[in-house]
């Protein structure tokens, strides 16, 4: 998705009200008398929180309950930094009046541009956070030929047992990063406004990115051999109904509750007689919301080969491992003014269990 339907987007259009536009009295005494400087940033990073979490913790501001404003937005208010409404504060307005907070603010708004990716937390069954970049996943072995059940035991009997190890092979948690590079001229006298949708922009493609890796993992593993198995569809070159039903007789004892593909693939599923149900057609002109086939939830990416479909249990299949939640160089924000903003992030993804994700193959020899 380039930029220009980025802003055409309903999830863009329904952030452009202000949250944080106080609908009453708001005390802002506590915040008085929080110096936000590049030490309090420090403190937060030490402690492994966010400005706006350790703005949270009780020695500083804490937000009482029903207030309109959380602790940062107070800060924000206490500046005098409008983000929206009729006159919005400007990027030089924003720089002279609070240059500490915008670190936090470009962070913020880049993790909601995060949020208008919710595809993302639909394809992952958890989310762990480690101090090293090295991980070792789980194996849980669903081959052996004594399955784990539930069954009457005899006395003496052994009971079955699910085998849990750790895999043979580590993964490695990448580093990835993104260098905003824009003059301050470019920058100074446009909105907060529209500033923060440039940094939504980020975040939507960050998860896109991200979305792209889950891809990459469910087809071919994370490096301990536990590539997706590949059916193929009854005729070389043709996607049919028969093939997503075999697709989904696959899925024992698991459900396949995703299907991830690429647009082409998308469409031919979409005009799929078995599919053309005209309440199906209303939500999806109405709110744009795809239609689930078999109970499916649909997923466009376009890293997908275009002669798959995966189809997955999103519950037992994909984990995510952090070892650096998303952060920006600061100091380079407060002093340089934009000359170049590093937003850094470490992330990675391992399967859990393998057989929760299949791919169906269109054109096979």
């Amino acid at each position: 998705m380039d930029f220009t339907t980025f802003l055409q987007s309903a999830s863009v259009r329904t952030q452009l009200v202000d949250p944080g536009a106080p609908s009453g009295s708001v005390d802002l005494s506590r915040a008085a008398d929080i110096a936000v400087n590049r030490d309090l940033y420090l403190e937060a990073e030490n402690r492994g929180l966010t400005l706006t979490e350790l703005l949270e913790c009780d020695e500083y501001d804490p937000s009482p309950s029903g207030c309109s404003l959380d602790a940062f937005e107070r800060q924000l208010a206490l500046a005098g930094v409008r983000l929206a409404g009729k006159t919005p504060t400007t990027v030089e307005q924003f720089y002279q009046k609070a240059p500490a907070l915008i670190p936090e603010f470009m962070m913020r708004e880049i993790k909601r541009g995060q949020s208008m990716r919710p595809e993302l937390s639909r394809l992952i069954a958890n989310t762990t956070s480690i101090a090293s970049n090295r991980y070792t996943p789980f194996f849980i072995d669903t081959d052996s030929d004594q399955r784990f059940s539930l069954r009457p035991i005899g006395e003496g009997a052994e009971v079955p047992a699910l085998i849990v190890t750790e895999q043979h092979h580590a993964i490695t948690v990448g580093d990835y990063g993104l260098a905003l590079k824009a003059s301050y001229k470019a920058l100074r006298y446009r909105t907060t406004s529209q500033f923060r949708v440039l940094l939504w922009y980020i975040g939507f493609k960050m998860q896109t990115d991200k979305i792209g890796m889950i891809v990459n993992c469910l087809i071919n593993g994370d490096g301990n051999d536990n590539a997706a198995a590949i059916i193929n569809s009854a005729d070389s070159g043709s996607l049919v109904y028969d093939d997503l039903i075999s697709l989904w007789a696959r899925f024992v004892p698991f459900e396949m509750n995703t299907l991830v593909c690429h647009v082409n693939t998308l469409k031919t599923i979409l005009t799929m007689d078995e599919f053309k149900d005209p309440m199906a057609g209303y939500r999806f002109q109405q709110s744009g919301d795809l239609f689930s086939p078999l109970g499916a939830r649909l997923v466009r990416c376009d890293d997908v080969p275009a002669d798959y479909v995966i189809g997955l249990d999103s519950r037992f299949a994909i984990e995510e491992v952090v070892t650096q939640p998303l952060m920006i160089e600061y100091d380079k924000v407060i002093e340089q003014r934009f000359e170049e903003a590093v937003i850094t992030e470490s992330v990675s993804y391992a399967k859990v269990i393998k057989d929760a994700a299949v791919v169906l193959d269109t054109v096979f020899a």
